[in-house]
């Protein structure tokens, strides 16, 4: 297991371009499996999470072109469709969350689609039950090895449109249940969909390879099935979750930072959630830029409570960067209540914040209150192990304000969603080893 050394309170300044999106990148790859044509995807971002599933994708039989940095075309004109019964595709597709997504393009194409437990960040129960109840209503029949853990649907006579209310708005369920209805026979809608940029940026590629996706955006979707679909080519989205993290990162270092070519008309509520916590934004064309902070104060509600931060489906506030949040909170000035409503288990890495010197009261596993410091005692170093993607770039930044050196241990973690962190962040002026 790898390890980050870090020399923190050194001050940064620079410029840095976000990475592609990690959650568009899986759903766009997954999609390149609906067509025998080429699919040329561009910003791929090169992390450990994508990288397994173009590997996956290699593995199924689909011909993979590099074309240059972050540019891939892809041509899945002759799948293995019998890899997906294989000891090696068990362990493979059980190392890796995205891979439920290609259930469906594989089970509209071909008539079956197979998978086993996925893998992912520890970070609570993730039910299944969204994407599978999706494909039964759509007609086919599923299947599971209770043994093995794994899943398996088929509908050898092809699949049917209906209409489904989800019950709860899965960003990778309704990307699922989206590429397999648009290769059904008639129509689907659904609704309580999630709207997510990253699912709107799936369906618009889907459009423009031929498939007939309407109210895009919203959470009601009407897909008309077409018979085939054609090639495209279809670039990424930059990072709205690393965005957030080098917010975080620029205001707890008292750095000046500007982050380059953001697509702020995608960012939702992401800014303004950052300047509650008294953090100074300032659109520059399609660039942020974060000046130098002495300090930062807190917001309270119009009635003088204590603000809360809860995440919520798009355009609400998203999960990942509540951590984010929480740990930027350490060093503001005033408190601020942490409500991560979806997974039970992410706020756990606080008791590694407490390690340090921050001021936080677990209320339960999904809430926490912090009190921040005001910059008027600094966090100590210490050592701690990444627990999942969003935890480790989030103490990643608080070794980097920190007095002293840390070590992070576990960065394959921090690696699964952040696209060589440690030269980006030496770039900047940070002092960070990787061990």
């Amino acid at each position: 297991m790898g390890t980050f050394k870090i020399e923190g309170g050194i001050r940064l300044k620079g410029e840095v371009k976000p990475q592609g999106a990690k959650n568009e990148a899986l759903q766009i790859l997954c999609a390149v499996l609906l067509t025998p044509e080429k699919v040329t995807i561009n910003n791929i971002p090169d992390i450990i999470d994508v990288n397994k599933l173009i590997t996956l994708l290699g593995n199924l039989g689909v011909k993979i072109q590099r074309n240059g940095e972050g540019s891939i075309t892809f041509q899945s004109d002759e799948v293995n469709v019998g890899y997906l019964e294989t000891e090696a595709f068990k362990k493979e597709g059980g190392s890796l969350r995205g891979s439920i997504m290609i259930v469906g393009p594989l089970l509209a194409r071909f008539g079956k689609g197979y998978i086993p437990k996925p893998g992912g960040d520890k970070i609570g129960r993730r039910r299944l039950d969204t994407h599978f109840e999706g494909f039964i209503n759509l007609g086919a029949k599923f299947r599971y090895n209770r043994e093995d853990h794994f899943y398996g649907v088929e509908a050898p006579s092809g699949l049917t449109g209906t209409d489904m209310l989800l019950d709860e708005a899965s960003v990778t369920g309704t990307a699922n249940i989206v590429m397999a209805a648009v290769l059904a026979k008639g129509q689907t809608t659904v609704y309580n969909a999630a709207c997510e940029p990253y699912l709107q940026q799936l369906c618009k590629m889907l459009n423009s390879m031929g498939a007939n996706i309407k109210g895009v955006g919203s959470n009601l979707l009407t897909i008309e099935g077409v018979e085939s679909l054609g090639g495209c080519s279809h670039r990424i989205l930059p990072d709205m979750v690393e965005i957030g993290s080098w917010i975080g990162l620029a205001a707890m270092t008292r750095s000046e930072i500007t982050i380059k070519d953001v697509s702020w008309d995608n960012l939702g509520v992401i800014p303004n959630t950052f300047r509650k916590l008294g953090i100074t934004i300032e659109r520059k064309g399609d660039d942020i830029y974060i000046p130098t902070h002495e300090n930062y104060q807190i917001k309270t509600d119009i009635d003088g409570s204590i603000l809360t931060i809860a995440d919520a489906p798009w355009p609400g506030f998203t999960p990942d960067l509540l951590s984010i949040v929480l740990v930027v909170a350490t060093q503001a000035n005033g408190d601020v209540l942490i409500h991560q409503k979806m997974f039970e288990s992410r706020l756990f890495f606080v008791d590694k914040l407490i390690d340090m010197g921050a001021k936080i009261m677990l209320c339960d596993p999904h809430r926490a209150v912090v009190m921040g410091h005001d910059f008027k005692s600094q966090l100590k170093a210490t050592t701690m192990s990444s627990p999942d993607i969003r935890a480790g770039i989030s103490l990643l930044i608080a070794a980097l304000s920190a007095k002293g050196t840390s070590t992070i241990q576990n960065i394959e973690q921090i690696d699964r969603g952040y696209e060589r962190i440690d030269e980006r962040l030496r770039a900047l002026g940070a002092n960070i080893v990787r061990v």
